[in-house]
């Protein structure tokens, strides 16, 4: 080579022992927080402020709610109902999560699609009281699960695999589709999250008969829970980069999963994770699809809205995002584009759950 030939520069290359280092510190992040969310939502549930009922009007109704309700120590919150009828409504609005009976012939009402293990926390406490009036306890399940789905969890597990379903793929249109206008990547976060709430339907339906109606309403519910999913998934690659993986996880796995009231409602849950509850997007899926199959609709509504601002909220990112990336252009910044170890060094650190 001529001296006058200029040579192109060398980048330098990091050890190898520091690239492997550097690229385990995700890993043992997700280690840190899949640990500190699961074990720290599921490890031990204790009732707190549990709904329940105590049938009938006299003084001796009044006396047994009072009872129970000192003796729990604020993990019960024990009312009383005039009537049977009163009760099976506070059951199907998802108010109360059991109605006890007492008489001869005790009878505790549950509504096990409302929450199977919530169910089994009431009928532990009440099959205690019945014990202790020397009569066995009849238990009335006015608000039973579908055949397929016994557990009553089903839904939870149908909403842990359309999240993966979502946020694996933003993996994918955000790295190795980096390249692409924001509104193709757009377009496709849309396309997927379709294919996504499909194959979620087909689950919970012909497959393996999670549900026995209301499949057209489950399609929608996971349709806008996977867009949602998406579409702040891809607008957050813009800025998190590599880190986005991290990033989803979070959102959709490790505080998602563990406030969707699936397993545990928050009534047996740490203060934290009920909270969240109340406006996490999983949670609006779950309490979304109980209220559509088992329960005529009640509570539909709040929950669609949720999963609506969740929508509008990846929209608004979208719309940042695109914002960014033209300000980067008017720059004259090199666009960065990603190497291709780089992209598939990101869809290897997509880890279910």
């Amino acid at each position: 080579m001529s001296a006058g030939t200029p040579t192109a520069p060398m980048t330098p290359t990091p050890p190898p022992l520091r690239h492997v280092l550097t690229h385990l510190i995700t890993p043992l992040l997700m280690c840190l927080g899949m640990g500190l969310a699961y074990l720290g939502a599921f490890h031990a549930p204790e009732p707190h402020d549990l709904r329940v009922d105590v049938v009938g009007s006299g003084p001796s109704a009044q006396v047994l709610a009072q009872t129970l309700h000192d003796k729990g120590a604020g993990a019960l919150d024990v009312r009383t109902e005039p009537d049977r009828d009163a009760a099976v409504a506070a059951l199907r609005d998802r108010s109360s999560f059991g109605a006890y009976l007492p008489g001869e012939r005790p009878e505790l009402l549950v509504a096990s699609a409302s929450s199977d293990t919530s169910a089994m926390a009431v009928e532990k406490v009440f099959t205690k009281v019945a014990a202790g009036q020397g009569a066995p306890l009849k238990v009335t399940d006015v608000a039973p699960v579908s055949e397929g789905d016994p557990t009553g969890q089903g839904l939870f597990f149908l909403l842990v695999a359309v999240s993966i379903g979502s946020y694996a793929s933003v993996a994918v249109i955000g790295g190795a589709g980096a390249a692409l206008p924001l509104r193709i990547r757009a377009l496709l976060a849309v396309g997927t999250s379709f294919v996504v709430s499909l194959i979620g339907t087909a689950f919970a339906g012909p497959v393996f008969h999670l549900v026995d109606r209301g499949l057209g309403g489950l399609w929608a519910l996971s349709w806008l829970y996977a867009a949602g999913v998406l579409l702040i998934g891809v607008g957050l690659h813009t800025f998190l980069k590599r880190w986005t993986t991290l990033g989803v996880m979070v959102l959709f796995v490790m505080l998602n999963f563990t406030s969707s009231g699936g397993i545990y409602r928050p009534e047996l849950q740490p203060g934290f994770f009920g909270s969240l509850h109340a406006f996490w997007n999983g949670a609006g899926f779950v309490e979304g699809l109980r209220g559509h199959v088992y329960f005529d609709g009640q509570g539909l509504g709040r929950n669609v809205a949720v999963l609506v601002c969740w929508l509008l909220a990846g929209l608004v990112l979208m719309a940042v995002a695109g914002r960014t990336e033209s300000a980067r252009r008017r720059t004259d910044a090199p666009v960065e584009r990603p190497a291709h170890d780089e992209i598939e060094e990101e869809l290897e650190e997509v880890v279910p759950v």
